[in-house]
């Protein structure tokens, strides 16, 4: 279902330059776009700047310096394929590449690299140009001239170096991922790369690598966090020797840099961390470490297609907390650091599946990264400038791929619960909606309707299924079939208590008779909340239940009309910041 209402932004919190459009390589939608840019850049009052470092955490989440919580929100910048450089810089400047992620958003980059960067000198040293001409990729080295030349001739140690700084010159945080050891792409279970002890992952190459680069980055402020090891495999793969090099790897990366958070995926393609319910790492630091999962429609198989959605996402999301949400309750940051989908919003199990990760996300408040940021490759698996479709950015690195996603994931972009919000010690609940993306608001007639969830009521959840508006005495009441749903002071009647049901958890229904008829909250296409007939809640698996979709969650946002703490994003076009790389 389509929804032609848009999403409502504050102006004063857009953190991206007026931009300068030009005329010849622009379509007119895209001229349309770069207006409303420069509109809305104009009204920008105030810059995004980095926390206050280094990071930290305590219980579930990582914080910052001064103690507050900081929501790990983050694009995967592929820098670990065969030209071993970050992908894009023969497409736009660095810089400018940097000021998109932070125009859309994110307040964080998971930069990937091979092993051999830090531990092969004769690789780490190699010009840019060499690197790229040796694959055959001239027209890429004609881009790099092109738009970024003061790296082109530079080691790719220094380009990566480069990368770095762009990003830090733009207030965005960067977490190294060690993806691989050879340069190429990852991932299968017999590429050699999977597992402590196979063909090219020599364990002691491994902790050379990572101590040589959290040396290099020690005094670098941005970089904020280490990935030990992406996506763990094969058939090698087993939980004693993952217990003794991950904890060597931590050991390593806390003794040659403590300020950066150390960061451990699980097994099975970072798919499992169950093995850590009944035992945990052992360590001699403590405040710093962070485990890492990853989530794609494709992890659940073919259930998105073939199942009911409601019995989809309700065995998906059991299966995930079994495999590693659980850490949460235990009191361990837990980071979503790739979660992918294809972008053109074509691929029905793909929709499907982000639907219900939005409602995760949303209920617990996670730390997540998109795989990826890059719309394109220099080669990949062989393939030059190879379209990536779940890239967020266009295959020429111009614009958004898909603008509508960049508005639905900006409510999940600040934090919803955590140390130092506004109402710490005072949470309530808000209505999410992951269809859309947006909450429930009440307007002046008592009339319920989507909108910014920065916007949205402080509702209260009661034990008796009541909710309630805080600080009115009214509370949801459902009147018929088809009617709008409306606010009331009959909060006793059974037309008052709202049920969280099927399978999903997101149908919220309600009695409207004494015969048992029940009804469920729905979105229409205007917005506006209406009560109808539940949907979608037996076996159909072409029935598509999202429109009747809610998440009551726990919000310790300030409440409307206080200061916010929402990170707004734009959609692009961006044009260049400025005239060098950086």
């Amino acid at each position: 279902m389509s929804y032609p209402f848009k999403l409502q932004i504050r102006l004063s919190a857009l953190p991206v330059p007026v931009p300068v459009i030009t005329m010849a390589s622009s379509s007119p939608t895209q001229l349309l776009l770069g207006l409303l840019l420069v509109l809305l850049a104009s009204a920008r009052a105030a810059s995004v700047s980095l926390p206050a470092l280094p990071l930290s955490t305590t219980s579930r989440w990582v914080v910052d310096a001064d103690g507050r919580r900081v929501k790990l929100v983050c694009a995967n910048w592929a820098a670990h394929l065969e030209p071993v450089a970050a992908e894009g810089l023969s497409r736009r400047g660095v810089g400018d590449i940097a000021a998109r992620v932070a125009a859309m958003g994110f307040n964080c980059v998971r930069l990937t690299w091979p092993t051999y960067l830090a531990t092969n000198a004769t690789l780490s040293s190699l010009p840019l140009r060499w690197s790229l001409e040796r694959l055959g990729l001239r027209e890429s080295a004609a881009g790099v001239r092109v738009n970024n030349p003061d790296l082109l001739d530079l080691p790719l140690i220094d380009v990566f170096r480069e990368v770095v700084s762009a990003l830090s010159s733009n207030s965005i945080m960067v977490i190294l991922d060690n993806q691989m050891t050879t340069p190429g792409w990852c991932c299968s279970r017999t590429d050699g790369n999977g597992f402590f002890g196979d063909k090219y992952f020599d364990p002691e190459e491994w902790l050379k690598g990572l101590s040589a680069m959290a040396t290099m980055f020690r005094d670098t402020e941005n970089v904020v966090g280490m990935s030990l090891r992406n996506e763990l495999r094969g058939p090698y793969q087993n939980v004693s020797l993952w217990y003794r090099y991950m904890q060597q790897g931590a050991e390593a990366v806390h003794a040659a840099n403590p300020n950066v958070l150390v960061i451990l995926s699980g097994l099975d393609f970072d798919n499992s961390l169950s093995f850590l319910s009944p035992k945990q790492v052992k360590l001699s630091f403590t405040g710093k470490l962070v485990f890492e999962q990853h989530w794609y429609g494709f992890s659940d198989g073919t259930d998105w297609e073939n199942w009911n959605q409601n019995d989809a996402c309700g065995v998906a999301v059991e299966s995930i907390r079994t495999k590693g949400l659980f850490l949460l309750q235990q009191g361990w940051p837990l980071f979503f650091s790739e979660i992918g989908f294809d972008m053109s919003g074509t691929h029905i199990a793909d929709n499907r599946y982000l639907t219900c990760f939005l409602s995760v996300a949303a209920e617990m408040d996670l730390d997540w990264a998109v795989w990826a940021l890059e719309g394109s490759y220099y080669i990949r698996e062989g393939i030059l400038a190879y379209d990536e479709t779940y890239g967020l950015l266009t295959w020429d690195w111009y614009t958004a791929r898909n603008p509508s996603l960049i508005e639905r994931i900006n409510s999940l972009q600040s934090p919803f619960q955590g140390p130092g919000l506004p109402s710490s010690h005072k949470p309530y609940n808000v209505i999410f909606h992951p269809l859309t993306g947006l909450c429930v608001l009440v307007e002046s007639t008592n009339v319920l309707k989507l909108g910014p969830c920065h916007e949205s009521n402080a509702w209260n959840y009661t034990s008796a299924h009541e909710l309630v508006l805080k600080h009115t005495g009214q509370c949801l009441e459902a009147k018929s079939v088809g009617d709008t749903a409306k606010l009331g002071t009959g909060c006793s009647k059974s037309c008052s208590k709202w049920q969280l049901i099927s399978d999903s958890g997101m149908h919220v229904s309600s009695e409207i008779t004494k015969n048992g008829t029940r009804v469920c909250l729905e979105a229409g296409p205007d917005g506006v909340i209406t009560t109808d007939q539940c949907k979608c809640l037996t076996e159909d698996p072409s029935c598509d239940p999202e429109s009747q979709w809610f998440k009551v969650i726990s919000s310790s946002r300030g409440i409307p009309g206080e200061a916010s703490v929402l990170r707004l994003p734009s959609l692009g076009p961006w044009p260049p910041t400025s005239s060098s790389s950086r």
